[in-house]
C-alpha cells in the first residue's frame, strides 16, 4: 500500500478525464521480444503485459517505494482499453509519436482490461491515462484524449529537455 501511496504522489499531472475504466473485453496476446524490438525499430508503439513492464519501465516489486525507470531513452506509457473512444481517438496519435520521435522516445501500450494488475498499481480508474516518464526524475499522468500538439509539448518540454539537461549536468560534475 506503502507503493501506491508514493505513486500517487510520483503522478500529479491529471487533467480531466476520458472514460471510465468500467466494462471491457477482449485481450491482447503477449509480444516476444523479438517482436517488440521489430517493433520499436520500426517506429511504432510496443505493447507491454505484467513481465515486460517491469523489465522495460518498472520493476515495482523489486522498488515498491520509489520510481527507478528500467529503460534508456524516455517513454510514454498509454493505458487504453479497445472499447473505449478517447482512446481510439488517440492510437494514431501515440502511432504517430512513436515514428517521429523513434530513437529518443519509446512509445508503450498497456491494455487495461488485459492487464488488469498494471491498472490497479497505477490506479487508473479512466482512460485514456498517459505516463510520461523521462529517463531520470519523476514520471507525469495524464487523462483524457488531447491533440496530438499537447503531447508533443509534453515530449519536447519535459522528456527530451530534461535528458538534455541531466546529459549536461552529467558532463559538468565531470
Amino acid at each position: 500500500m506503502k507503493e501506491l501511496k508514493i505513486l500517487s504522489i510520483v503522478l500529479a499531472l491529471v487533467f480531466f478525464a476520458g472514460c471510465s475504466s468500467k466494462g471491457g473485453n477482449e485481450e491482447k496476446m503477449n509480444t516476444s521480444h523479438n517482436a517488440e524490438m521489430t517493433t520499436a525499430e520500426k517506429g511504432k508503439p510496443i505493447h507491454l503485459n505484467y513481465e515486460t513492464f517491469k523489465e522495460k519501465v518498472w520493476d515495482f516489486e523489486k522498488n515498491p517505494k520509489e520510481w527507478v525507470y528500467e529503460g534508456s531513452e524516455p517513454c510514454i506509457i498509454d493505458f487504453y482499453a479497445d472499447w473505449c473512444k478517447p482512446c481510439k481517438k488517440i492510437a494514431p496519435i501515440m502511432e504517430e509519436l512513436a515514428a517521429e520521435y523513434k530513437g529518443k522516445v519509446k512509445i508503450y501500450k498497456v491494455d487495461t482490461q488485459a492487464e488488469k494488475e498494471l491498472a490497479r498499481v497505477f490506479q487508473i480508474r479512466s482512460i485514456p491515462a498517459i505516463l510520461f516518464s523521462p529517463v531520470e526524475g519523476k514520471p507525469m499522468m495524464q487523462t483524457g484524449a488531447y491533440p496530438k500538439d499537447m503531447y508533443v509539448k509534453v515530449i519536447e518540454e519535459n522528456l527530451l529537455n530534461n535528458n538534455q539537461k541531466d546529459k549536461q549536468k552529467k558532463e559538468n560534475d565531470l
